[in-house]
């Protein structure tokens, strides 16, 4: 119900001709629709219709510019021959889980020129004798089937490689921006030296500087002090010879009495 409610905004309100991708995975069909799904998704490249219990194709709408569609899990047992009209630029189809049975039914499949990916896996023709090989023969446009091509390599995932390719633009711009590894760290090393370099100076002029000033200083208080004892001993010594003068004098003044 919400996916119908989805298709039908889009439809309506949003302009599904701006539609590129669409999934309705799990919702059911009637009649071998889904109310909503019209020719007006005229810009859809990928539709997903997985597990709709569609019977058959028979009222797909016309989708021209659809390159992926995605069909797994549903009761499709023939009527193929309408992807060739409706889709004519299919890439890449998914019809595993259908019950598709024969080589004759698939052989509808010849007139989708551009088709390079067929999934069949779990349908019932891949119990036939030969099946890989009768399906390469009978469809030569294709490049994988069920994953695989030929020679049994698997399909690259378009997303994985476009991610790859996004890692390493990236990895090379920051190498870029970044610059040769090494010279950068050498340059931090040298100045790094240099600044312990220069601590070490300047502690020591500093070191130094302070002791000779202390040194300065004690001699200064040094000689503050046996400056001051010097005066202090003339002091006395003059003291001493006046009260030498002045003994007779006051003996004579005792006799004068």
């Amino acid at each position: 119900v919400v996916f119908l409610v989805l298709i039908k905004l889009t439809s309506g309100l949003l302009s599904s001709s701006k539609v590129t991708e669409l999934v309705l995975d799990n919702c059911r069909s009637s009649n071998g629709e889904i109310e909503g799904l019209n020719d007006s998704f005229k810009e859809l490249e990928f539709l997903s219709m997985a597990n709709v219990e569609l019977t058959s194709l028979a009222k797909l709408p016309t989708l021209s510019k659809l390159r992926k569609l995605e069909l797994s899990d549903n009761i499709i047992s023939g009527g193929l021959e309408v992807l060739a009209e409706r889709c004519p630029n299919l890439t890449y189809l998914n019809l595993s889980g259908n019950k598709i049975k024969d080589l004759g039914t698939v052989e509808a499949l010849q007139n989708l020129k551009n088709l390079k990916s067929l999934d069949l896996f779990n349908c019932e023709i891949t119990n036939l004798e030969d099946y890989r090989d009768s399906i390469f023969e009978l469809l030569q446009q294709i490049t994988y089937l069920d994953g695989f091509d030929q020679e049994d390599n698997e399909a690259p995932d378009s997303e994985d490689d476009d991610d790859e390719e996004g890692d390493e633009d990236d990895d090379d711009e920051d190498e870029d921006e970044a610059g040769p590894p090494g010279e950068y760290e050498e340059e931090d090393d040298e100045d790094d030296g240099g600044s312990d370099l220069g601590e070490g100076e300047e502690e020591e002029e500093v070191g130094l500087s302070y002791l000779m000033k202390e040194e300065i200083q004690d001699e200064d208080d040094d000689d503050d002090y046996v400056e001051e004892g010097g005066d202090e001993e003339e002091e006395a010594e003059g003291i001493r010879g006046e009260k030498r003068k002045r003994d007779p004098e006051d003996e004579g003044e005792e006799e004068d009495d």
